[in-house]
């Protein structure tokens, strides 16, 4: 019946094959881990929690997992969020990670009865939490919600936070644990490497960095004195201090008890004239010492090539106290990131200026601009008087030395400017910045208030500092990583025998130096990326500030650029005993009132100060030479970056100051790679023909954060440049709004506002 050859099959079909390995294809989801540094532990944990990006709608939220840890909080999103090119990343703290000394307030909300609690630490919590609100010391606002979440997990670890970022102690801070981890780890590399773990900054805790100061100033009359050796006379001064030669030992030593807490004056700075810039505590009693007092300004008399008498500046009379600024910082913050914009924008400006912030940093310029008139202008040493000397002093020395100095406005001048005048001078950082979170009445922002004056200098003249506001806003950050000894302490004492227990404990060789295994924050290796480290050079600086010491000789590199504005409001002071004397504003080529007055002719009974701050103004600013502030309301603005970073209505895309910045780096690095091409060519040998590197140096050892485009490549922007840049504010600043008007459309000062009817008939 069959036939032994067998049929050829007809079915045909036209469907694709069934591929079996179908699901080895397919990539699985990414699943983020959490990063952890060491010495790192999770303390509790809890997921499905909703980090709220948007505030009005949960549209875009992030779904993960919130984890507490014994340094920072994590949110781990279930998903990876879309990588943001050209921002600056954290190499210790991630995108979503917060530092538990950066939280200022740990509040929970209960939203069945709208019940708000601020935690603490040992606190108990009676209801289930359904919100997390961390408002951090960085102006941040996060907020996260937990209506999926376990109840008892959700609180387990709000409550943990809120334990954790209150520390009993100092030493109970991350920055030991992870430090002593570290230098366990990576002993054999740390131990006997590079002198000062490669540091370049002056520490100032060594004579040497002192003799190096009193060469590169010029202060003959000065030396280095070592009787503070052991903190044998005062605990918050350190070590070495530099004193008038005509003083002895054993004088100082007589006089130091007549100062609060034996804070004998401390030189700061000296004046090519033979001027200096000395900073005094108040005397334990002012009548009975009246004479210690005399003789200690005898000797810096003395000190000075002309003998002149000193002139006295009483900051405790001239400036707001610590409590003052304290309040008008916390206003400013409350106006920039807690109110909705929505509601105040009419009265926006009016509300930064009643706050007193703007008032209180221009007094501070003023104050400063009067000291530098002292030392250059009238060619007279300057003392000033603090009742305790670690707060206001710290400020107005540091600003006058800016002022007078180009050699602190280069990076790592500025470093050592800070770490002298601030760190080694006995700044309470511990205190001021609450790092324990013990005593709110002992918290001020006096750095901060410090670095807003430095940025308005760095605004006036951009071309003066080697720095850009991006490394200034990262600097104030830093006091909130506590895993470098520059902002943790109260004084170079406190620091010492700390680290010295520290060292005990972790086995660390004694004698090791302190800089290696718990190293200041000047080593911004430790947080950025040799790139990111790019966007603190500023482009358009122009020349050398530094100067240096060559065989004996201080040599030093001058350049200069033209810089025109209108006017300047100085007050004609006596800065003896800090009394106030009239304001007068000086007139400068180019405003309305040199217009009418030509020449700027003499002014009958005109003060030397006037005649001194006249002249100054009238010639072309000398950007590596005395640079004097704009002190009128219209010149002392507000540091956008620092306090509308985080805030998304004030975010302006591919617009603000970055849009310049990155033309300007584009440009510069354009000009230095030419020229890196033009040395190869005059360095090649007469016989060798020169092939030049296609394009100039290598990409890691290039300035510019931005680089030169090719020529081919059409001209465009980063599409995240923005008003925040290199910052990110998304879901970094949530809380609850209405719909309104845009606060860029204030902030971008080109229209006067009058009324919401006016907003409502525009558009964009």
């Amino acid at each position: 019946m069959f036939s032994g050859k067998p049929m050829k099959p007809t079915f045909k079909c036209y469907l694709p094959p069934v591929q079996k390995d179908l699901k080895n294809n397919i990539e699985p989801p990414v699943r983020l881990e959490p990063k952890f540094l060491p010495g790192e532990i999770i303390v509790n944990e809890v997921n499905f929690v909703r980090k709220c990006i948007s505030t009005d709608s949960s549209q875009g939220d992030l779904w993960g997992r919130l984890i507490c840890t014994n340094f920072k909080v994590s949110f781990i999103p279930q998903e990876p969020p879309p990588k943001q090119k050209s921002q600056l990343s954290h190499l210790l703290l991630g995108q979503q990670d917060i530092s538990l000394t950066c939280l200022d307030q740990v509040v929970t909300v209960n939203d069945t009865r709208g019940k708000r609690k601020v935690l603490g630490s040992n606190q108990k919590l009676k209801f289930n939490p359904m919100e997390l609100i961390l408002y951090c010391k960085d102006l941040r606002v996060i907020r996260f919600c937990f209506e999926e979440a376990g109840p008892e997990s959700a609180k387990k670890v709000c409550l943990a936070i809120a334990h954790y970022s209150h520390p009993a102690d100092l030493h109970l801070l991350f920055g030991f644990e992870y430090q002593g981890q570290r230098y366990k780890c990576k002993g054999d590399l740390v131990n006997g490497s590079t002198p000062r773990g490669g540091i370049q900054t002056a520490i100032f805790d060594r004579p040497s960095d002192w003799d190096r100061e009193i060469k590169r100033t010029g202060a003959s009359e000065w030396r280095v004195c070592s009787i503070n050796e052991k903190y044998a006379i005062s605990d918050s001064l350190p070590e070495y201090i530099v004193v008038p030669v005509s003083l002895t030992d054993q004088e100082l030593k007589q006089y130091s008890p007549s100062f609060n807490d034996g804070r004998v004056p401390l030189w700061c700075w000296n004046h090519r004239n033979g001027s200096a810039l000395v900073r005094m505590a108040g005397p334990t009693e002012p009548l009975a010492q009246r004479k210690t007092e005399q003789k200690i300004f005898m000797a810096i008399t003395k000190s000075h090539p002309q003998r002149r008498e000193v002139t006295l500046s009483d900051l405790d009379r001239s400036l707001p106290n610590i409590q003052e600024i304290q309040s008008a910082f916390v206003k400013a913050r409350q106006i920039c990131t807690l109110d909705p914009f929505e509601e105040s924008e009419e009265r926006w400006l009016s509300s930064i200026e009643n706050s007193r912030w703007l008032e209180y940093i221009r007094m501070f310029l003023k104050l400063s601009a009067e000291v530098v008139y002292n030392l250059d202008g009238k060619n007279v040493s300057v003392v000033l008087i603090e009742e305790e000397d670690r707060d206001l002093s710290c400020v107005v020395s540091s600003l006058v030395q800016l002022m007078l100095d180009p050699h602190y406005r280069s990076l790592i001048g500025f470093q050592s400017l800070v770490q002298k005048e601030w760190v080694m001078a006995g700044h309470r950082f511990l205190d001021r910045c609450n790092h324990l979170k013990k005593n709110d009445n002992k918290e001020s922002p006096l750095f901060t208030l410090f670095l807003d004056c430095v940025w308005q200098l760095t605004n006036q003249y951009p071309a003066a500092f080697e720095f850009t506001e991006a490394y200034l806003t990262v600097l104030s950050d830093s006091m909130w990583i506590p895993l470098f000894s520059t902002f943790l302490f109260n004084s170079s004492k406190q620091c010492t025998q700390l680290l010295q227990d520290f060292a005990k404990t972790k086995a660390i060789p004694q004698g090791e130096d302190h800089t290696v295994f718990f190293p200041p924050v000047w080593k911004w290796s430790q947080q950025f990326s040799t790139r990111d480290q790019t966007l603190f050079n500023n482009p358009m600086y122009v020349g050398k500030g530094a100067a240096c010491v060559q065989n004996g000789e201080v040599k030093s590199f001058q350049r200069s650029k033209k810089a025109f504005s209108s006017t300047v409001r100085i007050s004609n002071t006596s800065q003896r005993n800090g009394v106030k004397g009239e304001e007068e504003t000086i007139q400068r080529r180019g405003s309305l009132v040199s217009e009418l007055k030509a020449d700027f002719s003499p002014v009958k009974d005109e003060s030397p100060s006037e005649r001194f701050f006249r002249d100054w103004f009238s010639r072309p600013a000398d950007q590596q030479g005395v640079l004097i502030p704009y002190v009128l309301p219209s010149h002392v603005v507000l540091w956008k970056l620092f306090f509308l970073r985080w805030v998304p209505e004030a975010c302006i895309p591919q617009g603000g100051p970055a849009t310049v910045y990155h033309k300007v780096s584009q440009l510069v690095d354009e000009i230095e790679t030419l020229q890196s091409k033009l040395r190869q060519y005059k360095g090649a040998s007469p016989h060798s023909t020169p092939v030049p590197s296609p394009s100039g140096p290598p990409s890691d050892q290039r300035r510019m954060y931005f680089k030169a485009s090719s020529p081919d490549d059409p001209p465009t922007s980063p599409s995240v440049l923005n008003s925040s840049f290199p910052f990110n504010p998304v879901g970094n600043l949530c809380r609850r709004g209405v719909h309104g008007t845009p606060i860029s459309k204030f902030l971008n000062g080109a229209k006067t506002w009058l009324s919401t009817e006016t907003l409502a008939n525009d558009t964009f």
